[in-house]
């Protein structure tokens, strides 16, 4: 390895070397797999067409076109003729199953339905909401009102009696209490099943309402 001294005396590697170290460590681009194949990368010798717009298609290029196989390279040509995109949606189908669309609006509208989903999926929480078997009016209320906003909110709530010490001999109590914390939020949620006891507690999970 040939060696080289700076002025100050220090030896240093050659630059022959600092640029294969440099090559070496260069970071690869990441290729991106394309998550449909689209026209010319469909390269089967036959489809299956389906779309509710083939009647549509029909018209564009004069011939009519139902649901069914055909050449990959007709479906090509009819694509092309519309001036839209011959898209494999299916490609595990024996023959793929494919469509004539608009292949970037195709992929927004996927995208979109993604985050709608995600979106809805991310806003539901459990909620939690504590009991004593002995709850007075007041607590209750309070609590109920908490459950309702829960519920109004999207949330799930996890409602349940804890049992301290000697209070476990109250479990009639506490089921009360459950039965009627359900019948007060039945504009607002159902419970998943009847109230059943896990440890020292007896619980209850209520689902809100579809809208």
């Amino acid at each position: 390895m040939p060696i080289f001294a700076d002025e100050s005396g220090h030896s240093t590697y050659s630059s022959q070397k600092f640029k294969h170290l440099a090559k070496r460590r260069r970071p690869q681009p990441r290729v991106v797999k394309p998550q449909f194949r689209v026209n010319d990368n469909i390269r089967i010798p036959e489809i299956r067409l389906v779309g509710d717009n083939l009647e549509e298609l029909s018209e564009i290029v004069g011939e009519k076109i139902e649901t069914g196989i055909y050449s990959t390279n007709k479906a090509k040509r009819w694509a092309e003729q519309a001036e839209l995109d011959l898209v494999e949606i299916s490609p595990n189908a024996k023959p793929p199953v494919c469509k004539i669309i608009d292949y970037q609006k195709f992929l927004y509208q996927k995208k979109k339905r993604e985050k709608e989903l995600k979106s809805k999926t991310a806003k539901t929480e459990l909620k939690e909401v504590r009991f004593g078997p002995n709850i007075d009016d007041h607590d209750f209320s309070f609590k109920l009102r908490h459950a309702k906003k829960f519920l109004s909110e999207g949330n799930k709530v996890k409602a349940y009696v804890h049992f301290r010490g000697r209070t476990i001999i109250y479990k009639d109590r506490g089921m009360l209490v459950l039965l009627r914390f359900i019948k007060e939020l039945e504009e607002y949620g159902t419970a998943d099943e009847l109230p059943k006891m896990e440890g020292r507690r007896m619980l209850v999970m209520i689902s809100p309402k579809k809208k």
